[in-house]
């Protein structure tokens, strides 16, 4: 059935086949997913902001085919016309752009090695994107480029017609590189220093080396715009090396490259370790195996074609970022370059992350379904606070002086709670008090205005310090993470108890007269005046209406200061009602965070940027849970699809992706930290989680249909519940989930005191 529908995707409009139900369980999820959705992107407006990113799940490289111009974060654009390279890339965002990038490019008949000339036309009907594998056909120089990766490798595969004039590009790129041709060995190696963000230290190299199975009939290298004569070695500020074949028709030449930002050597090692005498076909299917390894973890049943795609593409974002820095060596040990001094030093590291979008659902989604990759990361997070003295809030590949927030607490916190151990979490509780309590060497590092937010219990708007309301709500938040941790560790009540008082400075920037959050000036006067509509400011990249609910520790505490659930519920209703009207004064243009939200048509409701991300599962702290299952469906349904144009605004290393998926699944994590999942409703008939040890969660919903969106009874392992969360330590221990969906919503069900999720302030401590 899968196959046969797979097949007629192919031949026919996906529209055709999108609400054919797929019958049976998907046993070759790496099939389904659609790497191209949210590649139609462009900086006024962003359909997810993604490239297509051909790679093993967390590896520490990817392969991405190059339509953008060289330091153009916009890579690849599905409406762009022309291929310019094959890039590894580490990029984890067109506005973080990227580092340790260099490119592979065939051409044909003239040795053209620059970006525009080198360029050629393709048509997406003669592209194939995999998870696992890319090919395209190049007009303009008559050959066919496959790739296929692994976690530090890759393997190419040109497919020339007859002729003496075929070429590889090999681009170094700018900012400082090196190439060096061995035509004895049918070899290059170079390395390239370009990244984006920074500062790095000076010895920030990307090392690669290529092995070519075909002696080269020429060999050059080149600087600028220009060939090099006389050297085919050659270090300056942009470098590059062509290197050219006699080919017969239909000839296959493969390239064998790998990388690492230790040295030459390692890079040699990586790529005897990880290609050896491998074919492309068999690193081909080891790489599909291993995403459906991943992929597999997670089993759907029941649900649409376009469903069934939207769930595993969207599962395949979250397993990339934070990606791999570290490297095995020849003793078998694991090693890394460090982004903070230079040093080659033991243990893992990972980059690319944005903590302020993540740690709110993919972190959460890790520490669930792949926790031994999150174990990793959090050793990670060790070296990095040993190395540079701080945890990074953005990562890319070291400090990245952007977005606010103190929200590696939330991460290092809820993998703790979660059951994670294994690594030093001493030093990261060290590294939390650290963070919690100083600004650090740049603003997104530490906590910007931190001796105003402990003296008067939130950052004034009136003193110099931009998105203040929105540090003050997530520094409220942080401290609740870290007093959560403090008592998971045994803590001293001396040591932690500052932390709980402080998690409830959220009240202090509660405006009744609005029933909004708004800033406050030095005097403990209200700034003014107000506009609950205007963007950035007191916020960031949101107004009023999105940061307003960002008290994920205590919920309960802002129904009560709201006056009620009454009128808390109005108020979470009123999002979707009020027209998408903004001031964008602020930013002096709109932004595309802002015209995402203008465009889809669901009022204030920005979906597509974090901030607001979790309050439609608010509904359940106010006892409606029906309308948390209204929205949802609502939200899944109007704002993925498995399509170029599928996102609804910015992806974000996964966190767009793991609310879809925990969606899809009926429950999300609106406190990271509390070891509970507020429910929705699932969107599958039925769904299998293989969790740690093999244990299973069945979800199963048989009545479930795009109008049965609402949940009329729930039972677990064969019980009622009544509750409107789940117990995180019991879907560990494996259960089965049956709800029983219907086309109207029960309005007794989920509505006592007893049922509603974790509040702090009403939990006790």
């Amino acid at each position: 059935m899968n196959k046969i529908i797979t097949l007629a995707l192919l031949l026919f409009p996906i529209p055709l086949f999108s609400q054919t139900v797929v019958s049976k369980k998907i046993n070759d999820p790496e099939e389904w997913v659609n790497p191209l959705m949210g590649t139609q992107s462009k900086p006024e407006l962003s359909n997810g902001n993604t490239y297509p990113t051909i790679a093993v799940p967390w590896g520490m490289n990817f392969w991405t085919p190059q339509t953008g111009k060289m330091g153009n974060g916009w890579v690849y654009q599905y409406d762009a016309d022309k291929i310019r390279g094959f890039k590894q890339t580490h990029q984890p965002s067109p506005w973080m752009n990227d580092y340790g990038q260099f490119v592979i490019m065939p051409v044909t008949g003239k040795t053209k090695f620059t970006e525009d000339d080198r360029a050629s036309w393709f048509s997406h009907k003669s592209e194939t994107v995999k998870p696992f594998y890319y090919s395209v056909y190049l007009a303009d120089a008559n050959v066919t480029t496959e790739i296929t990766p692994t976690e530090r490798a890759a393997q190419f595969r040109f497919t020339y017609p007859k002729t003496d004039s075929a070429f590889v590009v090999i681009d170094a790129l700018n900012k400082g590189s090196y190439i060096k041709v061995i035509p004895s060995a049918q070899k290059i190696i170079g390395y390239t220093s370009k990244y984006a963000r920074g500062p790095l230290p000076k010895n920030f190299k990307n090392y690669f080396v290529i092995y070519f199975n075909k002696p080269f009939s020429i060999a050059k290298t080149w600087k600028g715009n220009k060939l090099v004569a006389d050297s085919l070695e050659i270090q300056a500020d942009h470098t590059g090396a062509i290197i050219g074949f006699k080919t017969v028709a239909n000839e296959k030449v493969v390239a064998k490259v790998a990388s690492s930002f230790i040295s030459f050597e390692q890079a040699e090692l990586n790529l005897k370790r990880e290609l050896a005498n491998d074919s492309f076909e068999l690193t081909k299917q080891k790489a599909k195996m291993e995403w459906r390894k991943q992929l597999g973890k997670i089993e759907v049943e029941g649900g649409t074609v376009e469903q069934s795609y939207t769930f595993y593409s969207s599962l395949y974002r979250t397993l990339l970022f934070p990606h791999k820095m570290y490297e095995i060596d020849k003793k078998d040990s694991i090693v890394h370059w460090s982004p903070y001094n230079g040093q080659v030093l033991p243990g893992h590291m990972f980059a690319g992350t944005g903590f302020w979008d993540t740690f709110r659902a993919l972190y959460p989604f890790l520490n669930l379904m792949y926790p031994e990759i999150n174990r990793e990361m959090q050793a990670g997070l060790v070296n990095d606070f040993k190395e540079g003295g701080w945890l990074p809030e953005w990562s890319s590949p070291g400090y990245a002086n952007i977005m606010i927030g103190n929200n590696s607490a939330s991460v290092v916190a809820d993998a703790y709670i979660k059951g994670l151990r294994g690594y030093d979490i001493e030093t990261l509780w060290q590294a939390l008090k650290h963070g919690a309590n100083n600004e650090g060497p740049m603003d997104a590092v530490g906590r910007k205005g931190v001796a105003y937010y402990n003296d008067l219990g939130y950052v004034p708007y009136d003193v110099k310090i931009n998105e203040n309301a929105a540090r003050t709500l997530e520094y409220a938040y942080d401290d609740f993470a870290i007093y959560q941790l403090g008592r998971a560790l045994g803590k001293p009540a001396s040591e932690i108890d500052i932390y709980a008082k402080r998690a409830m400075n959220y009240k202090h920037l509660f405006d009744p007269s609005s029933g909004l959050m708004r800033g406050k000036n030095k005097d403990g006067k209200f700034q003014s005046p107000f506009s609950a509509f205007k963007w950035g400011d007191a916020f960031t990249e949101g107004n009023s209406w999105h940061y307003t609910w960002s008290v994920f520790q205590d919920v309960a505490g802002l129904v009560k200061l709201m006056g009620g659930k009454d009128k808390f519920v109005k108020k979470l209703d009123s999002v979707f009602i009020l027209p998408p009207v903004f001031d964008d004064s602020y930013y002096g243009g709109v932004i595309h965070e802002i015209r995402e939200m203008q465009i889809a048509n669901m009022g204030q409701y920005a979906h597509g940027n974090q901030p607001i991300q979790h309050m439609i599962y608010l509904y359940n702290y106010g006892g409606m849970p029906w309308k948390t299952q209204y929205w949802v469906r609502e939200t899944m349904n109007r704002m993925y699809k498995a399509t170029p144009d599928g996102y609804c605004g910015d992806e974000d290393n996964g966190q767009t992706s793991a609310w879809y998926v925990f969606s899809a699944l009926g429950f999300y994590p609106v406190t990271p930290a509390v070891d509970q999942y507020v429910l929705g409703a699932p969107l599958f008939k039925k769904a299998t989680l293989t969790i740690e040890g093999g244990r299973k969660v069945i979800i199963n919903a048989p009545e479930n249909s795009n109008a049965n969106r609402y949940v009329e009874t729930l039972k677990i392992n064969s019980k009622i519940y009544d509750k409107n969360w789940l117990s995180h330590p019991e879907l560990k221990k494996g259960m089965v989930i049956d709800f029983k969906m219907t086309d109207q919503p029960n309005l007794k069900r989920g509505v006592s005191a007893s049922s509603l999720p974790y509040s702090f302030s009403t939990a006790g401590k």
